[in-house]
């Protein structure tokens, strides 16, 4: 039974190793299902269980394709989770936020159920989440952005079923904004200097606004703020980013939006979004999301036809099948 709740886990999740308590006479059987929907690149992963408990370590961590960072959000029952010096015990309500690249572990006490949402780093680039993000965050289950984000999420797995491409891609620009305001209202984030995150915001704004126009620069920004070229780059630098790679990063998005919801030529789509060569934009493209803008707009436009929950992934959750498939996994009883 451990070994198949292993590999469900791993394949719905990220590469755990897993342990489940033997079973004793007249106990409960363990038992475990999986279920999860794609928003995009985004996975939302329902999941019940029995007592057990789990680790990432340096081999799991080495089978995991790509860089995620995962909200986790406990529905029922308890759960144990830690993340280097931070270690956090969740009851129904309460949400943790963990980092795929750093060791980890679980341990379930009690009957559980829980939701978690996997967000590929890339993803988070385009609403400058490194700003905010560092493993083992506790979102606070009272505040009104944490509440705001785990009731969203309710709404949008009932929904997904019903909707097309088109509204896939505003759900999970939405999520995404929503875990950002949900950080933001953290008590326990790091702090920094008291006017630097407000000046940031601005300027991640202004970028927005402009990102049709050529000339949206460094010296740009710093002029519509008031600041110096050193200060922009050093407001970026601080959460390890470069003005340059955040503007091509917030361009790619709007592009593989508009490849998705209309029939512009992808040529056309590439100057749009401040691409001169066209094989330039294709390579960039693929190597951000996984796959060439051709095959993206075939794929969305494929996933979008019947209004199936299960949305192409740009980027792997585990090494495993690719392949569009499951929207309900079920571990064997007993």
């Amino acid at each position: 039974m451990a070994e198949q709740w292993q590999d469900m886990l791993s394949t719905t999740h990220l590469p755990w190793s897993v342990a489940v308590p033997p079973h004793e006479r007249g106990a409960v059987m363990f038992e475990a299902a999986v279920r999860r929907w794609w928003i995009d690149d985004l996975a939302l992963v329902d999941c019940t269980c029995g007592p057990c408990s789990g680790t990432r370590t340096r081999r799991e961590l080495s089978d995991t394709d790509g860089e995620f960072v995962v909200v986790l959000i406990t529905l029922a029952g308890r759960e144990t989770v830690a993340q280097g010096e931070a270690e956090a015990g969740l009851k129904a309500g309460d949400a943790v936020v963990w980092d795929s690249t750093k060791p980890a572990r679980f341990a379930v006490s009690e009957p559980l159920s829980k939701r978690s949402l996997l967000i590929p780093r890339a993803a988070l680039d385009e609403v400058s989440g490194r700003a905010w993000m560092s493993g083992g965050v506790m979102l606070d289950g009272t505040k009104s952005a944490t509440r705001l984000l785990t009731s969203y999420l309710d709404t949008l797995s009932a929904a997904l079923p019903e909707l097309g491409s088109s509204s896939v891609n505003a759900a999970r620009n939405a999520t995404l904004e929503l875990f950002i305001g949900a950080l933001r209202s953290g008590n326990d984030l790091p702090t920094t200097a008291e006017a630097r995150p407000a000046l940031r915001a601005g300027m991640d704004r202004y970028i927005e606004r402009h990102l049709l126009n050529a000339t949206v620069t460094p010296a740009a920004i710093a002029h519509a703020h008031g600041v110096s070229v050193r200060t922009v780059h050093r407001i970026f630098n601080a959460t390890g980013q470069i003005v340059s790679e955040v503007i091509r990063v917030r361009r790619l998005a709007r592009a593989r939006e508009e490849l998705a919801d209309s029939d512009r030529p992808v040529a056309s789509i590439a100057h749009r979004w401040g691409f001169s060569d066209t094989s330039h934009f294709s390579r960039t493209f693929k190597a951000h999301h996984g796959s060439s803008p051709t095959d993206y707009r075939l794929l969305a436009r494929a996933d979008g036809s019947d209004g199936a929950p299960v949305q192409w992934a740009g980027a792997a959750v585990h090494r495993a099948d690719r392949r569009r498939r499951e929207t309900g996994v079920t571990a064997p009883q007993g």
